[in-house]
């Protein structure tokens, strides 16, 4: 199927396959999303610089590949993807059949010189290769602002009526408006199926354009063949300095910022050098994307960690003179009693806030004899759910704690406590002095990042 054209027609090795076109079409429309993403990566680090470049990015992209093109339709006859499948643009001849079988064998540089672009056809193609695809991108666009939604705003959205005295712009918004919901959608049907005729017709060699633009500019596509890559060679080989142009003082050929020597030298090298460059760095986009979607990443990440042996979590909090108090009134009431049956406890500091300075409720850390335990509910750890910071709690009581509605939580902030958490009972209320954990890890007092959402499921 892939040589379907060719073996219909065997005399003609030069015609490329419809699949080869199709190929080529979709790494040409990866270009513009692969280099607005990478855009709008460097935007978010250096606003103030690319804000306004990435706000026009349409814009700038056509001029760029108004220069990368225009440089390889001269240079390749072809456009830049093109030249990267193999591919030309060359005129069609206004002859019977359009064909010269036994010319294009016996004398194929005179018929590569005949059939070469001249600069009235570089122009056409350019019109084809970047005004078209801006123009259907605007389109596109301005269609699903303008007009997308009209079916669920219903008829009022379409009656719009021109505001009294308008302006030149109103008037013209207000019939672009008209066009994309009355006319544009028919139009953008005619040039798909446009498209499918041409793609139909080519495949089974009943035309030689693949596209309706290009039987108008009278461009067909072609392979390259030996004339072509020699004279691809001659004209990108690099000039010897006797052929330099003489520089207007002495010394000025061999600047590097001379006008000529980027004209004649740099500039040239530098587009060339985008045929190799851009498309490699596409497919590497779409390899790390590949990368970063397939379960093969988390598989080979699982298989590397499963040797490591983690230390585990430390809580870090800050001591001060919170429980001091506290601490002195335990000691003080066990003199007053005399009682030696006391187990010694040891005084816990909570962690501070960063932001708000206050002390955050926490639970004791798990230790080896406890770890099968709920460190919040002290009981047997049911559909376990780790924190970020590695401790993992029963599903329930570690959700209703980062969401701050846990009874436990809600008993301290009342002034309540127990000898085992260290922080005592108090009398009235511990709101506005102490931070009830909600949003943080239950035994860290640490950020969950995302809430909730940042909790992960154990398999135990």
């Amino acid at each position: 199927m892939e040589f379907m054209a060719n073996l219909q027609n065997g005399l003609d090795e030069l015609k490329p396959s419809l699949f080869e076109l199709l190929s080529e079409q979709q790494l040409s429309s990866l270009i513009p999303p692969s280099l607005r993403y990478l855009l709008a990566v460097a935007t978010h680090r250096y606003p103030r610089y690319l804000l306004r470049a990435l706000n026009s990015f349409d814009e700038l992209y056509a001029l760029l590949m108004l220069l990368v093109e225009r440089h390889f339709l001269k240079t390749y006859g072809g456009g830049f993807t093109e030249n990267f499948y193999g591919l030309k643009r060359e005129r069609v001849l206004r002859v019977r059949g359009g064909e010269l079988p036994r010319a294009q064998l016996g004398a194929a540089d005179h018929v590569r010189e005949t059939l070469k672009l001249r600069e009235r056809d570089v122009w056409g193609n350019l019109a084809v290769l970047v005004g078209l695809p801006y123009l259907k991108r605007k389109l596109d666009e301005g269609y699903d602002v303008h007009a997308a939604h009209t079916a669920i705003l219903g008829p009022g959205f379409q009656r719009e009526h021109m505001p009294e005295r308008p302006t030149l712009r109103q008037r013209f918004m207000h019939y672009y408006k008209w066009f994309l919901r009355n006319v544009y959608p028919s139009v953008n049907a005619a040039y798909y199926f446009s498209l499918l005729a041409f793609n139909l017709a080519y495949l089974f060699d009943g035309s030689k354009f693949h596209s309706p633009f290009l039987w108008l500019v009278g461009t067909r596509m072609r392979r390259l063949g030996q004339a072509d890559h020699k004279a691809i060679a001659l004209a990108t080989q690099p000039r010897p300095p006797s052929a330099t142009m003489a520089a207007a003082r002495p010394g000025q050929s061999n600047s590097l910022f001379n006008p000529r020597t980027v004209s004649a030298t740099v500039l040239p090298r530098l587009l060339s050098s985008l045929r190799i460059l851009l498309p490699t760095s596409i497919f590497a986009l779409k390899f790390l994307e590949w990368w970063h979607a397939s379960d093969f990443a988390r598989q080979l990440s699982r298989k590397a960690a499963e040797g490591l042996e983690l230390p585990p979590p430390v809580v870090s909090g800050q001591s001060g003179n919170v429980n001091k108090k506290a601490t002195e009134t335990k000691a003080t009431g066990s003199k007053a009693t005399g009682s030696n049956s006391e187990k010694p406890t040891t005084a816990r500091y909570p962690p501070i806030s960063s932001t708000t300075l206050l002390p955050i409720l926490t639970v004791p850390a798990p230790t080896s004899s406890t770890s099968a335990f709920c460190p919040i509910c002290l009981s047997a750890i049911q559909t376990a759910t780790a924190t970020p910071y590695g401790f993992v709690f029963c599903y329930s009581c570690i959700h209703r704690w980062v969401e701050g509605q846990h009874d436990r939580q809600v008993a301290f902030l009342e002034g309540g406590g127990s000898e085992e958490e260290g922080w005592g009972s108090e009398e009235g209320s511990r709101e506005g002095r102490w931070e009830s954990g909600k949003g943080r890890c239950a035994v860290t007092g640490k950020k969950v990042l995302g809430g909730t959402e940042g909790l992960r499921r154990v398999v135990m």
